[in-house]
């Protein structure tokens, strides 16, 4: 029994784990997951060089029985995001184990705090990660569908975010968010300021600035992992009015730019100040929510929480967005 890194030679095995998954989507996950080990670089980096996610399997008898799936905060080394865990159906204390491992594995080399989104319907995640390994539940997000998007031509006035607007756009960002959640979800400048390894990442992202009279007063972006989901996430200071369809037709525009065919998601952070205004928009747009996650975070420097052992039987994918 061990747990060790993932290899592009762990590819087949890869395959019998998600196989009873049972979905079409099986040898697309599979790749999936083999993509984001093959930077050997990237592995022997220090943690605040690291430019792509990195998967670890637990194996015994020759056979993988758990994969998980880690990926530092861009422009915070410190912060490490659980972005995957599958496990065997009934084989908890290999999730769990997982999970520990890349905690201590991480920790060790000077990262604080651990953080992961979970589905609001996996209550049986809730009580792993929890009751099992220590986190805490934080904050929540939900993603709000847009079924027929219409750009239009604006004369609204932004321009692309600059390096040196980071610091303006972190203060933005943290005096947004609501007071009993600043400790856990205040960011730093070096996190809005696009990766030294950018052409790497799992993901791509533009963002974008609202600015008047040299102060900016919003701050937007577009994030895509697949090129067909696109996410729109914008952070308005809460002391002025905003007209919301200006700044998602500016997005809308900046896709169709580039792509016929596209999937434009909102994100709704619920732990800023704008929040309930924000959804009241979107309900009146009839845009769908499709997906809410909870937010668990973890502390290393905190003591760990008693575990439990009454678990419930679940099986842990890949999350999906579903269009």
């Amino acid at each position: 029994m061990q747990i060790r890194r993932l290899t592009y030679f762990d590819f087949h095995k890869i395959k019998r784990l998600v196989s009873y998954l049972c979905t079409d989507d099986n040898d697309k996950l599979a790749r999936s997951i083999m993509e984001e080990p093959l930077g050997i670089i990237n592995a022997v980096l220090p943690l605040q060089l690291k430019f792509k996610s990195e998967s670890f399997i637990f194996i015994e008898d020759n056979e993988i029985l758990g994969l998980i799936t880690t990926a530092r905060t861009p422009g915070n080394p410190y912060k490490i995001n659980i972005t995957r865990l599958i496990f065997k159906e009934n084989l908890y204390e290999v999730g769990k184990q997982l999970i520990e491992f890349v905690i201590h594995k991480f920790g060790g080399k000077g990262a604080t705090s651990f953080m992961v989104t979970i589905d609001e319907c996996h209550d049986e995640l809730f009580n792993l990660f929890i009751n099992g390994c220590g986190f805490r539940q934080c904050a929540s997000e939900t993603l709000w569908k847009i079924d027929k998007p219409t750009p239009q031509k604006s004369d609204f006035h932004w321009r692309y975010a600059q390096k040196s607007d980071a610091t303006n756009i972190a203060k933005l960002y943290n005096d947004e968010v609501i007071n009993i959640y600043k400790p856990s979800l205040t960011r730093t400048t070096e996190e809005f300021q696009a990766p030294l390894f950018c052409g790497f990442n799992d993901y791509y992202k533009i963002r974008y600035v609202i600015e008047e009279d040299k102060n900016i007063l919003g701050y937007f972006s577009i994030t895509t992992s697949d090129n067909l989901n696109y996410i729109f996430d914008l952070t308005t200071n809460s002391g002025y009015d905003f007209n919301y369809d200006h700044i998602i037709n500016i997005m809308l525009c900046e896709i169709a730019r580039k792509k016929r065919a596209f999937y434009p998601l909102i994100k709704q952070k619920k732990y800023t100040k704008n929040s309930e205004k924000f959804e009241n928009y979107l309900k009146s747009k009839n845009y769908q929510p499709i997906q809410t996650q909870q937010i668990l975070v973890k502390d290393f420097y905190k003591p760990v929480q008693q575990t439990s052992t009454n678990w419930n039987v679940f099986i842990l994918g890949e999350n999906q967005i579903t269009n």
